[in-house]
């Protein structure tokens, strides 16, 4: 289990909700011993935090890509624009 932490912040959100599906389900099963309930409740806490910051991650990454694309469609249209001359 040791190996298992050093390990969480370098799985991907992918593994991490499987493992979560994986702790989950074993404990509904009643597969889990009450020794090892609380090691596997704190190791399914980190799980969640690091999900929750992949999460948040992702949603500025895609809120700087939005805001820079809608700068840049922005500044085309500008660009775009005839110049406010008269027309003769």
């Amino acid at each position: 289990m040791a190996k298992e932490k050093a390990t969480h912040k370098d799985r991907s959100y992918t593994e991490a909700v499987t493992r979560l599906d994986e702790i989950l389900g074993q404990i509904e099963e009643g597969e889990v011993d009450i020794d090892a309930l609380s090691g596997l409740v704190a190791e399914a806490a980190e799980l969640v935090t690091l999900c929750r910051r992949k999460i948040t991650a992702a949603e500025m990454q895609v809120k700087e890509i939005t805001e820079r694309l809608e700068r840049e469609a922005t500044e085309s249209a500008k660009d775009e624009e005839p110049p406010d001359e008269p027309p003769f």
